[in-house]
This record gives structure tokens, sequence and C-alpha cells, in this order.
């Protein structure tokens, strides 16, 4: 079944569609405010690790291809880390985590830089590479390091259905209008649930932000590096800021761009994200010289048709209103997809629904030959153990009439998924919200968009409250799509750069327009 909601999958995406401007590269690191001091910091790690682990060896070598991508370049090298698979009892069995780095270019070199891109479920060994032309400023000092986290990817990765099932169960009705498609919507989430614990099983249980977190650190004395620097995208920044709660005397250098609001539950997270996509449909439809409301409900009618007829597609399928709700998702992630949305609009008031259907089959991950990526099968693992929250039917039904009045046309789908995304999950979750007070921590930069739609962009000042006073440094960019940096703005990348490269700090709350 198609999902959007806690998903920045398309952190890549829309990143990849604007070059890096470079900036500031050079300059002391005692420059304004500094980062954190080179002296090594105070403080053990969550657990004792044998020191098979803690100082073992890593055998960096040509890396393969994965995920259906091809192999990349020779300057990039990958690995396998092993890491306990129960942070509790680091002495038992052994997991491995695929790494995959580009070592640094300049003589002057800082360390290691560690991104995560986003999902949670995006694998950074299949991103990383095709990010080196945009991270070139930033690898003259850093080697580039990312990894598959546990349950991702060459990570232990899980596929909890066939691409037979996935795709009969894309019939489904996400937003159910009677208690037989209640139903049906709710026995569909059960079932996706026990295909992930048959696939995953003792992992299931170990694949949470804090289970990452610790491999973080255990990443970081592996390469030899006393603090960890550290660059977060979208659910990246969640994971940064669990990190920076567990190890704050290890925070080096931390950016956390397109920030998730650690204050919020299971729902409020959904309804941030219905705010902030139909805050980005606002912005589209005034691009197009549409008013807002008017244009919205253009859109909310055209599903309801949809609902009631899914509309024919070139290729003999049928386009079903879950899947036109994602194919409007995607290109609200990046401004320069909006043309694409513009067409598929078109043809489908025309009874055409060929182009939303290839936009949704984009964001599912879904090939021409039928074969589906399993990045939304490690999302919802991940987020189902993290998050204890399970709504019962009843209890979503009371809040259904608040999510469509925020959006007629995400809020039904976001309101079901609180009810269906962890229903009847075979593992308890941990946490209402995700702890990241980090006392002591050096600062921390958090890049917020205004015209996020994904993290919308109050949840950089509640990171930043949450943090801590002095830990978190507010950078605020007035632009469009999911994520800042990367996308063209000289006064964005610079100020990144500057603070990684340099230690530069910038004022709290500067404004890039």
């Amino acid at each position: 079944m198609s999902r959007f909601v806690r998903w920045s999958a398309a952190v890549a995406a829309t990143l990849l569609l604007a070059g890096c401007s470079g900036g500031s590269s050079g300059g002391d690191e005692g420059k304004g405010r500094s980062g954190p001091p080179s002296t090594a910091p105070s403080g053990a790690s969550a657990a004792d690790l044998p020191a098979s682990l803690a100082s073992q060896k890593l055998g960096w070598g040509r890396c393969k291809a994965t995920g259906g991508s091809s192999a990349p370049s020779g300057e990039w090298q990958c690995a396998t880390l092993k890491t306990p698979l129960d942070w509790s009892r680091p002495e038992g069995d052994t997991i491995g985590l695929a790494l995959v780095r580009a070592k640094a270019t300049g003589g002057d070199r800082i360390g290691s830089l560690l991104f995560n891109f986003g999902g949670p479920g995006g694998s950074g060994v299949s991103t990383m590479p095709a990010f080196g032309p945009t991270m070139s400023a930033l690898r003259e000092r850093y080697d580039l390091v990312s990894w598959d986290p546990r349950g991702v990817g060459a990570s232990e990765g899980v596929r909890c259905r066939s691409d037979k099932d996935i795709q009969a169960a894309e019939t489904v009705d996400a937003t159910p209008d009677t208690p037989a498609e209640e139903k049906a919507y709710l026995q569909d989430a059960a079932d996706f649930g026990k295909g992930c614990a048959r696939a995953a099983g003792k992992l299931m249980a170990h694949v949470s932000t804090t289970d990452t977190a610790r491999d973080m650190d255990l990443i970081r004395q592996v390469l030899g590096d006393t603090r960890t620097h550290y660059f977060g995208f979208s659910y990246g920044t969640e994971l940064g800021g669990v990190y920076a709660h567990l190890f704050p005397r290890h925070v080096g250098r931390l950016v956390l761009d397109a920030v998730v609001d650690p204050s919020a539950d299971a729902v409020g997270h959904a309804e941030n994200q219905a705010r902030g996509f139909q805050r980005a449909l606002d912005d589209y439809l005034r691009s197009r010289s549409q008013d807002p409301k008017q244009g919205t409900q253009k859109i909310a009618d055209l599903l309801k048709r949809i609902d009631a007829r899914p509309l024919p597609a070139s290729s003999g399928r049928k386009l079903t209103q879950t899947q036109a709700v994602t194919g409007i998702v995607l290109p609200l992630y990046s401004e320069s997809r909006w043309p694409e949305l513009t067409s598929a609009l078109a043809a489908a008031e025309a009874g055409d629904g060929t182009e939303l259907l290839a936009l949704a089959d984009d964001y599912n991950e879904r090939d021409s030959s039928g074969h589906y990526g399993t990045t939304t099968h490690a999302q919802r693992v991940i987020s189902c153990l993290d998050n204890k929250e399970r709504p019962t039917l009843r209890e979503t039904r009371k809040l259904l009439p608040e999510f469509e009045k925020i959006s007629p046309v995400f809020g039904d789908f976001l309101g079901w998924d609180t009810a269906g995304w962890c229903h009847d999950w075979p593992v308890s979750g941990q946490y209402e919200t995700p702890e990241v007070s980090a006392p002591g921590a050096a600062p921390i930069l958090l890049v917020g968009n205004t015209g996020d739609p994904a993290t919308p962009y109050e949840g950089t000042r509640r990171m930043a409250d949450e943090l801590g006073p002095g830990v978190g440094i507010e950078l605020t960019w007035k632009g469009e799509g999911h994520v800042a940096y990367g996308r063209g703005s000289d006064c964005v990348d610079s100020t990144v750069n500057a603070y990684l490269l340099n230690g530069t700090v910038p004022k709290d709350g500067k404004v890039c327009s």
C-alpha cells in the first residue's frame, strides 16, 4: 500500500536536482564562534564493547552493485562493520552494517563526515556516491561516509512482502468509507506486520533509532574519530538528535537539515505533515495563479471521483485514489517538479491516470517490470519500533474531522494512517516522542526551510528548544521543497560549509532569503 506519512525518501531526488554551489572552504578553525575543541571527549559508550568490536579493522574494498544500482566508481570504497544485534547484550550475536566512503581529497583532513539521507529506511550505501559532486567542497577536508542502518538495504535489509502481494495491496482503500473497507484496511496492515516479523526474525526488536544512534558511535570509534561529525537530512535529523542526547560529549559538527519535530507524537507528526503538504500545495497553486482554496477543492473533488471509479492508465493498470494522492505528494518535494504535477493533474481531469500513476510508482520504487523497492518496508519496521502509539479505530474516527479541516486533500489519508501504520504490530514501540535533550553538547546547526512539506519549518524551533540552551543554532531558508542544502542557495550552502569546514557557527536565527 502506498505510504507517505513519516517518509522523506525523496530527499535524494530533491538534492540531486540542484548542484551545491560550494561556498566557503578555507579559513581558520577558530574564526567566529568556534565549534568543538580538538581534545578527546570524556564519557563512555552506552555499553562496554568486546575488544573484537571496539577495535575491529574494516576491510575497505571495491563496492559492488546494490539495490538495482550499478557499482560506484573506484573512488568509493565499501566495508562491513560488525555491531551488536542487541545493545543491552553487546557480547552476544552481531549483525553486519554496510558502509561506503570516499577519502578526503585535501591535505588538511578533519576526520570522517557521516551522512544519513532520511526515511527511515533510506540506503546510504546506494545514495552517498550520487552525492559526490554536491559534497565536493566538504570532501576536501572530510572522508565522506554513509551506511545502511540496521534493517536497511545491505545491512540485514527487511522485505515484508513480495512484489505480487504489494501490487495486490494497492487495491486496498487507505481512506475506508464503509465497514467492509475499514476491515480490509486494518487486515492489510496486520498482514504487513506479520510479514515483517517473518522476514526480520530477531532483528525486528532491534532496529530502533536508538539502536542506530549507538551504531553511529561505534562507527565513530572504529573510524578513529574522537568526535562525530554528521550531516543528517529529514529523518536523519531525528537520528542526529537522539545521538546527541546519548553522546553529548562526542558531538562534533552536526548539521540537521529538514528538521523533524521531536516534540510531536505519531498523531502530532501526521498533523504536521498534513499542514506541510497543504502549505506546499497552496504555494504550488499560487504559482499557477490559482486561488489555493478553490484549487484545493478541485483536487479534492477529483480524488473523490477516482475513489468511486479508478482511472485507466496506458499500462492497463488502474489509478486508485491512494495512488493518486501519492502521485500528488511526490512533486511537492521539489519545486522543480511542479510542472510534472500540472501535467499529471490535467491528464487526470481528462480521465487519464497514466501520469499520476507514474509519479506514484516513482515514489513507491516500482520499476517497469513490476519490482518494488523496500524502503517503505524498513521505514515501517523502524518507525513502529520507535513509536509506542497505536490509535484505535474509534480514536482515529474522532481525529478525522480535524485532519480534513487541516487539508481536504491530504488530511483523510494521514488521519487514517495513524490507525493503520502500526496496527496490530508484532512488537511494542519504545516511546511517544524521542528524547533529544543534549546539555553540554557542542553547537548543532539546524537548517529549516519555510516551504518544506514533509518536515514543516516549525520543527526547527522545536528541535532547538528540545536540544537545550546554546545547543541548537537555527538557520532559516525561505524556500520551497524538502531540505535546503544543495538547492541553489549560496547563503545556505556557504553557511553550512563554513560551519563544517572551519568550525564557524553562524548567528542563531540567521535567515537566507
